[in-house]
């Protein structure tokens, strides 16, 4: 059986992101995705990209309704090796340390969550106000990964494709997946 994960899309910034990703895992043979995005990640993607929903759906194995509580994905016994939600706006942070589950986005984080599986958040948010921060603490004391979309510059980046393989490179990592092009730090 192939590993499981899923990737949640919110409405924040940087759906190119998880786009890139799902491109990336796409060419992964051992890995299985499972896709569900918000509305407002729709909205996202028609302002910041020339890419439509069919677009990216195609980049996934699996599509939930973001509607369906009741899909696999929301419950513990579907098995994964965890969740990214890319971007992660603040709205899903706040939804997600609260155990506000009104969506299967949200649901399926607090699955995986309650089964101490691995839940990376690439959030997208800049400044941080202070309850972002605490409730990027109150999740990361749960287990849950914070990666800030922050850029480092040691390996020379040269435009936005670069950037982005970057990021989701650090976020494939988090799998141990190697991603595409990621040069590591060896020190000077």
């Amino acid at each position: 059986m192939k590993d499981r994960i899923i990737v949640g899309v919110s409405g924040a910034s940087g759906i190119v992101l998880a786009m890139e990703l799902l491109r990336q895992l796409k060419n992964q043979d051992a890995v299985e995705t499972h896709l569900v995005y918000s509305k407002a990640a729709e909205l996202t993607l028609k302002c910041e990209t020339g890419y439509n929903l069919q677009q990216l759906c195609e980049l996934a194995d699996v599509v939930y309704n973001n509607e369906n509580i009741g899909a696999s994905i929301a419950s513990g016994s579907f098995k994964t090796k965890g969740m990214v939600i890319l971007p992660c706006s603040m709205k899903s942070v706040a939804g997600i340390a609260s155990g506000y589950s009104d969506n299967l986005l949200l649901r399926a984080a607090d699955v995986v969550l309650k089964e101490r599986r691995k839940l990376v958040l690439g959030v997208r948010e800049s400044p941080f106000s202070t309850l972002h921060l605490e409730n990027m603490q109150k999740l990361s004391s749960m287990g849950a990964v914070i990666m800030p979309l922050v850029l480092s510059f040691y390996n020379e980046p040269d435009g936005l494709e670069a950037c982005s393989k970057h990021l989701v490179a650090k976020i494939l990592d988090q799998f141990d997946i190697e991603g595409e092009s990621f040069k590591r730090w060896e020190g000077v």
